[in-house]
């Protein structure tokens, strides 16, 4: 039977085996169920198997969902507008893709009206791709510590996306570099950035090897994304608007 209770029995056998590789302790890794284009359905099914971290993509999206179900630890996880961080802060645990200065600084408004410490990531596009978001690996340092002075903001520590390759192999490089980036980053700011999210569907177990604490899990859970059509009408959560 391929249901989500065995592809949670699987995920979680291989990364406790990938953590001991990398002598991590398997019980301090991170799974985020991503949750992007899934029913409210699909995501209390998964509470009831012991997961209460998902991650959204969208706003708007998320926004039906978070209200509905009113539980959860909910990540941001897709391209933040700056216009949309009032309702982010609102309504994510935590954002994890801070990529500017411009938008750690509208979500640290936003938080001080609320009364809110957010919890962030800085998003490094480590490959440098033209069609991925994310600060360039020279200037994370310096965007760390204009995050962290922040009074609102708490910067847990960085994020990426590898390119996709049907090879987990290739995206080995890319998981390193953004470890070194890290390391690099608090010797010379002195920062602590725990947290290494890095690692989805098809490459986590490296991404674990790598040293990834926090992995972004959503076919290998859920099964095949819902196309629009296939999402449930009545539920304005769904949208292709953000």
């Amino acid at each position: 039977m391929d249901d989500l209770s065995s592809r949670l029995a699987r995920l979680r056998q291989t990364i406790d085996e990938a953590a001991r590789r990398s002598g991590l302790n398997p019980d301090e890794i991170e799974l985020i169920a991503v949750s992007k284009t899934q029913p409210v359905e699909a995501i209390v099914e998964a509470m009831r198997e012991g997961i209460v971290r998902f991650g959204e993509n969208k706003v708007q999206e998320a926004r039906g969902k978070i209200e509905t179900l009113g539980r959860g630890q909910w990540h941001l996880i897709g391209h933040l507008q700056t216009n949309k961080a009032r309702d982010a802060v609102r309504l994510f645990d935590s954002i994890d893709s801070v990529d500017r200065n411009e938008l750690a600084e509208e979500i640290d408004r936003r938080a001080e009206a609320l009364g809110k410490i957010q919890n962030v990531l800085l998003q490094v596009n480590i490959a440098r791709e033209s069609t991925k978001f994310g600060c360039t690996p020279e200037a994370a340092s310096q965007l760390a510590e204009a995050i962290n002075a922040l009074p609102r903001l708490c910067l847990r520590g960085l994020m990426t996306i590898a390119p996709y390759s049907p090879e987990p192999e290739k995206s080995r490089p890319h998981f390193a570099g953004l470890r070194e980036l890290r390391d690099k980053i608090e010797a010379e700011t002195g920062l602590k950035l725990p947290v290494l999210s890095m690692g989805m569907s098809g490459d986590f177990s490296v991404a674990i090897e790598e040293g990834s604490t926090s992995v972004r899990i959503g076919t290998a859970l859920f099964g095949q994304r819902l196309k629009l059509k296939q999402r449930l009408p009545e539920d304005p959560s769904f949208t292709e608007s953000t």
